[in-house]
């Protein structure tokens, strides 16, 4: 196929010599220009580029193994890792609210994750998702931010995993870990026992999926059994009065200790708990009926998992005023000294154990899915003919999160990883929105973006408001001005664009109406977090821009050239009606 702009240099790549490089470089512009908005189809991602790993991945799992990968994968990374931290610092008691906001947040998302994974059941969720509606370059920025969540998120975890295993069997973690002094503060503490926990499941994914579950099953049975036991105790045993009144009189009291604001900033810390369903998302392709299992799969674990969040993170407050909450162990350091610590301690392990495995199935599938799309090396995306598991980023994965467990300490990981989540999710609402109101090259796109980066910037500017200006009649008038002019922005979009794609077997209900009120909380649970984060997330995602640049862009323009890899964008594309109704999923 003959490629405007493009010099032939025979059947190399664009790597196979210095010199072949410095010629793609040189026609990076015009690469840039045809690939970062080049879009695939539905058709397109479950076809040929599957095709790219090799043998498929089996067909195993029901809706009652998302349940339990959603579960597991949820319950145990927040609540064990994360409440300490946003109960102590932030939220106080009112983090039985926060977790019910970040519930909220996530169930509107995971509607939006779920429209998706129906239409297009494959393995690369966001990164699959964005890649069909806003092009490869919106697509790798977000890929590349998700990998990086269940990196960080799965080091960070694996870490508490050290902390909760040291109370089980009482031993305190300091005593796990040794410092080395010439490293810098947060980096000093190696953890061996995370890296050992990491690795191990990192062989159980490689082996089988199917094992995966049902050991991932057996394991959240067994914690479920501890989660229930730890609610009644705090019930039982715990005091109203913790609702309230601080253990030091010097510290704020009341329910919100630090006010509304202290509420939404421990909702944005707490966010990382629900990372866990959109890595059952990553399951899609490996479901036996994706239109009945994905739905009950993934937004019956987003509730099921903030019952139980609420109800845990009530407990924990019942049983200890908020200043003498353990930021690192909090509910089994309420029991220190007793046997009912060492009893929590070990039902914390095995909640960990879950969510790490069920993230690690996750991230493997997002770097296999990056690797079918040319993106990063097409060695990621090769699925063992055996297992019917990608083994190659399943390994290198797990040798990072290993690496960046053995020194990070959790208080670096956190924000840096519900950032990126943030983001993601709030990209997913705005691909639903328009993958519903646009058919590139037959719709124009114009009102519906315009639409989008309108809303957007109005939940921007009240989020802005909200922190910064100084409380009072003033800032309450301009908040209420800025919602009842993003309320009716919205309605003006919904009674003047009509929607150009029905979904065919399941959508979000009350479009735009719910994926936009998705976008606003994403936007404002954002606007939450610290200067700090917004540095960290600069950075890696300037990193992320420099490889697509340097690296993504010139790969996939190979695999277009070699025909791997379609290239269509508004200008010269239009979805036909013959890969509509040659799509595999009508078939399920």
């Amino acid at each position: 196929m003959e490629i405007s702009g493009y010099v032939p240099h025979g059947p190399s790549s664009s790597f196979s010599s210095f010199r072949a490089y410095l010629r793609a470089l040189a026609q990076t512009p015009a690469r840039l220009a045809r690939r970062a908005r080049s879009v695939s189809t539905s058709y397109d991602e479950m076809s040929g580029v599957r095709a790219r790993s090799g043998s498929d991945m089996q067909k195993t799992l029901r809706w009652f193994d998302l349940v339990g990968l959603g579960v597991g994968g949820m319950v145990g990374a927040g609540v064990f890792v994360t409440t300490g931290h946003a109960s102590r610092l932030y939220a106080g008691p009112a983090i039985v609210i926060s977790y019910a906001i970040a519930g909220l947040c996530a169930l509107l998302s995971a509607f939006c994750y779920t429209e998706f994974a129906v239409d297009m059941p494959v393995a690369g969720g966001a990164f699959s998702y964005l890649r069909v509606t806003f092009g490869e370059f919106s697509a790798f920025l977000t890929g590349a931010n998700l990998v990086m969540d269940y990196v960080m998120s799965n080091a960070a975890v694996s870490r508490g995993f050290t902390a909760y295993l040291g109370t089980a069997i009482g031993v305190p973690a300091a005593k796990w870990r040794f410092t080395l002094s010439a490293l810098p503060d947060g980096f000093n503490q190696i953890d061996v026992v995370a890296v050992v926990v990491v690795l191990t499941i990192t062989l159980i994914i490689c082996y089988s999926t199917r094992e995966s579950s049902v050991l991932n099953m057996v394991l959240t049975a067994v914690h479920i059994i501890f989660i229930m036991f730890m609610v009644i105790l705090g019930f039982c045993t715990g005091d109203w009065k913790n609702f309230t009144e601080p253990a030091d009189p010097a510290h704020r009291a009341g329910f919100f200790p630090n006010g509304v604001s202290g509420v939404f900033n421990g909702a944005s810390m707490v966010y990382l708990s629900y990372i866990g369903y959109d890595a059952v998302s990553t399951m899609a392709e490996e479901v036996k009926n994706p239109v009945k299992d994905i739905p009950i799969g993934v937004s019956g674990s987003v509730l099921l998992v903030t019952v139980l969040y609420c109800l845990m993170a009530a407990s924990m407050s019942m049983l200890l005023p908020y200043d003498l909450i353990d930021p690192e162990a909090p509910f089994s350091a309420a029991f220190r000294g007793k046997w009912e610590s060492n009893l929590i301690g070990a039902g914390a392990s095995f909640g960990i154990l879950t969510s790490l495995l069920v993230a690690m199935l996750g991230q493997a599938r997002y770097m296999c899915v990056l690797g079918r799309s040319s993106v990063v090396p097409v060695w990621f995306a090769r699925v063992h003919p055996k297992t019917s598991t990608p083994v190659n980023a399943s390994a290198f994965l797990g040798i990072l999160t290993a690496a960046i467990a053995l020194f990070t300490d959790l208080n670096v990981l956190l924000n840096l990883v519900s950032i990126g989540t943030l983001f993601v999710f709030y990209m997913v609402a705005n691909a639903v929105i328009f993958r519903r109101y646009v058919v590139v090259g037959t719709t124009n796109p114009r009102p519906t973006l315009s639409f989008l980066c309108s809303f957007s910037l109005t939940s921007i500017i009240f989020s802005f408001i909200w922190q910064f200006m100084p409380p009072g009649k003033l800032k309450a008038f301009m908040l209420c001005v800025t919602a009842a002019i993003a309320i009716s922005m919205l309605q003006i979009f919904h009674c003047m664009v009509p929607q150009v794609r029905k979904p065919e077997f399941w959508g979000v209900p009350l479009m735009p109406w719910l994926p936009s009120i998705s976008i606003f909380l994403n936007i404002f649970l954002l606007g939450s977090l610290d200067r700090p984060s917004y540095i960290r997330f600069g950075v890696f995602s300037a990193v992320a821009v420099l490889v697509y640049v340097f690296y993504s862009v010139h790969a996939s323009f190979d695999a277009e050239r070699s025909g791997s890899l379609s290239q269509k964008n508004g200008e010269i594309h239009k979805e036909s009606a013959q890969e509509e109704s040659n799509d595999p999923r009508l078939a399920v």
